[in-house]
């Protein structure tokens, strides 16, 4: 199943920008041509209405002399988003690219898009809202120089940091039926991922994409991303993946970025709601005995009851109705009517804008 796939025939629209004095090309009969240095690192940013955190993320990976050298390469795609003047900005700057699409695609079917536009033998996903040390491309492409990283290491997840400077639970084993019953009564932090002290690197079974690095050759025999969830999960089912095509899936903390806006650390509005519970109804379909995810189908359903209720008691009618829409989302998961749960990601999808600009701005 494939959520956000574009329609047939409808053509995503790009970026396209004149080149600034730093790129202005000499007469043909005053230079000569040689083919660019193939970039070793390809990094890919989704971008949903929060383009200034990531025009501050592209000049901070821009300190890197791996950007200047061509070594790397930023590749930026752009999930539907109303029109910004800094698209065309970012788009200018030597070693970035911009494409844009003109309805949001869900995050993993941006991130295989953006991936099959980028070259080279690593991809690096990264979230808008992280920020990154200067030179830190150069830091990721002397990682990958090491010795210890062996053909079989297929993703890499670095560590990440909270605003004040703490460890972000960023990785953890797969969810279970129990652990994820066990999670209502812990703090959110906990709940899918663990903190990650020490500095030793590890193996994990999963880490999560907002700073994931990928081997390419285990990128294109797992076929990328599954577009089947639209939003969250999918680094989850991804490494689930690699690691049974026998690939190693590693957590290194010798590397850390701050990501300021993790899901647990925010409130959760009912749109957003329903996106995540289709992403975990659909990771255990795919991955827990059927009698697991039948009665995870019933928790959600019963859950979904229950604040629908507690919303139109409210007078919350928005609210209510993306709870009306998550109960039936359950029966369509269950049922396996695949274009029925696209109809309600879409749904909800369309309320994400607001709550995806209230963050923009606001990483350092």
């Amino acid at each position: 199943m494939a959520l956000a796939h574009p329609p047939d025939g409808t053509p995503p629209h790009t970026s396209v920008a004149e080149p600034g004095p730093e790129l202005a090309l000499a007469p043909p009969h005053h230079r000569r041509t040689a083919a660019p240095p193939a970039a070793e690192l390809a990094v890919v940013v989704v971008n949903f209405c929060q383009w200034k955190n990531t025009a501050r993320l592209v000049r901070q990976l821009r300190r890197s002399v791996a950007v200047r050298s061509g070594a790397a390469e930023i590749r930026i795609v752009d999930n539907g988003s109303p029109a910004h003047p800094l698209a065309a900005r970012v788009d200018r700057l030597r070693g970035v690219s911009v494409r844009r699409f003109d309805r949001n695609l869900g995050f993993a079917a941006a991130v295989n898009r953006g991936c099959r536009l980028a070259a080279g033998p690593w991809v690096l996903l990264l979230n808008p809202d992280v920020t990154v040390p200067d030179g830190f491309l150069d830091d990721v492409l002397a990682r990958l120089a090491k010795s210890d990283v062996s053909s079989e290491v297929g993703v890499i997840g670095f560590r990440l940091l909270n605003r004040d400077g703490t460890p972000q639970p960023s990785a953890g084993p797969f969810p279970t039926f129990a652990r994820t019953l066990a999670g209502l009564f812990l703090p959110r932090a906990r709940r899918k991922c663990q903190a990650n002290h020490g500095d030793a690197r590890r193996e994990v079974e999963w880490a999560t994409g907002g700073c994931l690095l990928v081997r390419r050759e285990c990128f294109e025999q797992l076929g990328g991303l599954d577009e089947s969830f639209f939003l969250y999960y999918e680094d989850v089912d991804f490494c689930r993946r690699a690691a049974a095509s026998g690939w190693a899936v590693w957590f290194d903390p010798s590397l850390e970025v701050t990501h300021h806006w993790p899901l647990h650390a925010r409130p959760v509005p009912p749109p957003l709601r329903l996106i995540t519970r289709h992403a975990l109804l659909t990771y255990a379909r795919r991955h827990w005995p059927r009698w697991q995810s039948r009665a995870l189908n019933g928790v959600v359903w019963a859950e979904a009851g229950v604040r629908q209720l507690w919303a139109a008691a409210r007078g919350r009618t928005v609210a209510a109705r993306c709870f009306g829409h998550l109960r039936k989302l359950v029966a369509d998961v269950a049922g396996g009517r695949d274009d029925e749960a696209a109809d309600r990601i879409r749904f909800a999808a369309g309320f994400l804008h607001p709550i995806a600009a209230e963050q923009d701005g606001r990483t350092s």
